[in-house]
């Protein structure tokens, strides 16, 4: 076999592993994704348990948001943090595709 399939293979025995692992973290009791598991796992069945505190759950976010954009000192705030963190996220996303650009110019370098 050659050194080319053997990474191959070992690859794709990785991407295996990580999904199984990602699949036993984030669904209920390591069970595979179905209608009933959340991101939250347990969270997520609880609540289709208790439609009475989902309820109430879904009230209290609901007043809140209504508190918030009533509120104008506090959405101006808001406004002000979200504008900042999209400036941040474009801002990192540049700098990775700097890094990528400097990382496939030295790669081709090296490779000539």
């Amino acid at each position: 076999m050659s050194k080319k399939s053997k990474e191959k293979k070992a690859q794709k025995a990785a991407r295996k592993a990580a999904k199984q692992e990602f699949n036993r973290f984030f669904t209920p009791n390591g069970a595979q994704n179905t209608a009933t598991s959340s991101l939250f796992g347990p969270l997520g069945q609880w609540l289709r348990e208790h439609p009475s505190e989902q309820f109430l759950i879904g009230a209290l976010l609901g007043a809140a948001t209504a508190y918030a954009l009533s509120n104008e000192e506090l959405r101006a705030k808001l406004l002000k943090g979200g504008i900042e963190l999209y400036g941040r996220v474009v801002g990192g996303l540049a700098e990775l595709r700097e890094q990528m650009a400097d990382l496939r110019a030295e790669a081709e370098t090296k490779t000539l």
